[in-house]
């Protein structure tokens, strides 16, 4: 029954999508079942006083299983040469395929990217916006009449205050007879 969800699910992917999944299978049942089979040891018990009891243990181990192809998200160090190998998927196509697998409810199914939801989240707690100019104490320089508008405003303002005075001063000394101040 599950198998059919999965055939239906698999019909409504992108090619491209579908394409990857073929290419690096995600870690399905098929992988856990072999992980498992894998993952849990016998040994024999050789120095047992009861000669009853069983000569079998079975341990289970609580590792994640390990796919059996290399994450095409990441860089790998070649092993012999020591040389790094550039990731199968650039992160101009990394993010494309992520786009697409949260538009098709299947991000989860991808291996680790740094352009995935859960990292970009984490990066963006962590980092912030890093918009130069957005932090504390930063201004962003702006335009020369956007960075002195406040200066001259203010100085607008602080003339509308003192235009009473200014204009009985006028009224009192000006029209040419000994007026030396602004406005002339």
């Amino acid at each position: 029954m599950a198998s059919q969800e999965y055939v239906k699910l698999a019909q409504s992917l992108p090619p491209r999508l579908l394409r990857f999944f073929a290419r690096y299978p995600p870690p399905s049942a098929s992988f856990t079942n072999r992980a498992t089979a894998s993952s849990i040891s016998t040994s024999f018990n050789t120095s047992s006083s009861n000669p009853n009891s069983s000569n079998e243990e079975t341990t289970v181990s609580d590792e994640p299983p390990t796919l059996p192809y290399k994450n095409p998200f990441q860089a790998q160090k070649h092993p012999v040469t020591g040389k790094w190998h550039d990731p199968v998927y650039s992160l101009r196509r990394q993010a494309d395929l992520v786009k697409m697998a949260r538009a098709n409810g299947v991000e989860e199914l991808l291996p680790y990217t740094v352009k995935g939801t859960q990292e970009r989240t984490m990066r963006r707690q962590e980092h912030g916006l890093r918009v130069k100019g957005t932090g504390v104490g930063q201004r962003v320089k702006g335009k020369l009449w956007e960075r002195t508008m406040k200066g001259r405003l203010e100085k607008r303002r602080q003339a509308m205050l003192g235009m009473p005075k200014l204009v009985q001063d006028w009224k009192q000394t000006g029209h040419g007879r000994g007026w030396k101040k602004w406005p002339k």
